[in-house]
């Protein structure tokens, strides 16, 4: 199949949730990088790890997490991916790609344009950096081929959509970058400049510095859009998180809460995670939060209490979001919570209160 051949495959029959009824999907908005849209939907991690060690299994990405995510009401997902999945860890080897999970990749964006859901590609792993372990072989920041490298990946994926409208697809360049602002600039030129070279008008979304939560002021000219966290305060959103030493011996946690010397709650939200941005938004710059949720071992109550609060200020500054995940420990199917009932659908576990309280925002 050629590679800008979408596969377009017939939509399965949805069992509906008897208390829920299904949305129709709705036109796709029109973004431009001063106005993200207020896109509202999931993280899908078919490409996050390679091979079997990450949360999901690297492999396709599943028609029916889109047939579910769109009868749902909602019409974004993020594919936050590791270059492993499509090429060598070495360095030497870093521009060989594997055109057969490239595919893959290429049946995902076919399957928002079928169900009407933009597909946001983000290089969650890009030679030089990654904010989870292992390290790269090279610095991104520091070393000319590993910048070179991830300028070629970029350049290939805008060559790969080429053509399909910003409606469909965009594109999100480094996963939480934590490095010193200077470094970070130059690395983020290179690849809008190489991405723009091959296609001009791709809408391209720059994350935020200190793990995706400082907007990037000086990025402003450069007709990107920023993607924020939803994370904050870290006791509430990642509790007992076994890859989170700092969170070991916390005590359970509240909504309104106590973390690092600070009162959180809503109006702490709004001061800390709000307004920042929306001196940004001023500049020019388009916002959407790429991640946010809540780890299972937070109590549930607690959990969507944390949840609505940041639901609330999103919807009043105008911000799209997108929840980490859709399946798995953060998720609404198949979260392995030990405090709430689940309801069985297509044969998963289906976390009611938390997908109701979403629909309603």
């Amino acid at each position: 199949m050629h590679r800008r051949s979408f596969i377009q495959t017939s939509l399965s029959a949805a069992a509906g949730l008897s208390q829920l009824s299904l949305a129709v999907p709705m036109a796709l908005p029109e973004p431009t990088p001063n106005k993200l849209p207020r896109w509202r939907g999931f993280n899908l991690l078919e490409k996050f790890v390679a091979g079997n060690t990450g949360p999901t299994p690297a492999g396709p990405y599943q028609e029916r997490d889109f047939d579910m995510i769109a009868n749902w009401g909602f019409n974004f997902v993020r594919l936050p991916m590791s270059y492993h999945c499509w090429a060598t860890p070495d360095p030497a080897h870093w521009t060989e790609l594997n055109e057969k999970v490239l595919k893959e990749i290429d049946e995902a964006v076919a399957f928002g344009r079928q169900y009407k859901i933009h597909v946001n590609l983000n290089l969650h792993r890009i030679p030089g950096y990654c904010v989870n372990p292992p390290a790269e072989p090279l610095d991104l920041w520091t070393d000319e081929r590993a910048l070179e490298a991830a300028v070629f990946h970029w350049k290939h994926l805008a060559e790969r959509y080429k053509g399909l409208p910003n409606r469909e697809v965009s594109f999100d360049l480094i996963n939480e970058p934590t490095t010193d602002e200077a470094n970070y600039l130059r690395v983020v030129r290179a690849l809008v400049e190489g991405i723009r070279s091959v296609d001009p008008d791709r809408l391209i979304i720059a994350d935020g510095l200190q793990y995706g939560n400082q907007p990037v002021f000086k990025l402003a000219d450069l007709r990107v859009g920023q993607s924020t966290r939803g994370y904050l305060p870290m006791n509430v959103s990642h509790y007992k998180a076994e890859w989170v030493p700092m969170l070991k011996d916390t005590p359970p946690p509240t909504w309104p809460a106590q973390w690092m010397n600070t009162t959180w709650s809503a109006d702490s939200l709004r001061k800390i995670a709000i307004e920042p941005w929306q001196k940004l938004q001023k500049q020019g710059v388009g916002v959407h939060v790429g991640e946010w949720g809540c780890y299972n071992k937070t109590p549930h109550d607690v959990a969507l209490r944390w949840m609505e609060d940041q639901l609330k200020l999103w919807k009043q500054a105008g911000w799209g979001w997108s929840l980490w995940n859709f399946r798995g420990a953060f998720g609404i199917l198949d979260s392995d919570r030990t405090d709430i009932e689940y309801k069985r659908y297509k044969g998963m576990k289906l976390d009611e209160k938390m997908l109701a309280l979403l629909r309603r925002y």
